[in-house]
């Protein structure tokens, strides 16, 4: 015996809207193309974190400036500690308040992701200017840190400890 089953059609409702409001939001899209072409790319890593870092030339940059994740910086890292970390490169070439950055950062941990933060823009102000090369690798921030977590082996508790030895 054949079950009939029934297909509702879904009719999508199309709202109309005024050919003035179009223009605007393409005029609001196209500005914000024509501000965030021109950016310097520089990717970083530390343990097991990964960041993408755009850097923007804007002549009157803020703390707030900084998006990390879709967050400001002192939202991401409350720690002063960390902030300063962020802004170290930054203010090493002595442009602290003349860019502004978007970074997407991945895994890891609070330190892991701000160092990879660190070196993601260290490279970018590479590109930005070839002149400051120099002045960032005296101070180790074009140094990538290749220290990973040792593996767990067998028999073993963990990376290398081994459980307790007795005689008898």
């Amino acid at each position: 015996m054949a079950v009939k089953k029934e297909v509702k059609t879904k009719t999508s409702k199309v709202k109309k809207v005024a050919p003035e409001v179009v223009e605007k939001v393409a005029a609001v899209k196209a500005e914000k193309k024509s501000a965030d072409e021109v950016y310097f790319y520089g990717v970083g890593r530390r343990k097991s974190s990964v960041a993408q870092v755009r850097l923007f030339s804007y002549d009157k940059a803020t703390d707030s400036d900084f998006v990390i994740n879709k967050k400001k910086l002192k939202d991401y890292f409350p720690v002063a500690n960390l902030q300063n970390t962020f802004l170290a490169p930054l203010k090493a070439v002595g442009l602290y308040g003349k860019m502004r950055a978007t970074v997407l950062v991945r895994g890891g941990g609070v330190t892991g992701q701000v160092e990879a933060v660190r070196l993601g823009i260290a490279r970018a102000l590479v590109k930005y200017d070839e002149t400051y090369k120099k002045t960032l690798k005296e101070l180790g921030y074009m140094t990538r840190d290749a220290r990973e977590v040792e593996r767990k082996k067998p028999g073993l508790k963990k990376a290398r400890k081994a459980p307790q030895w007795a005689k008898r």
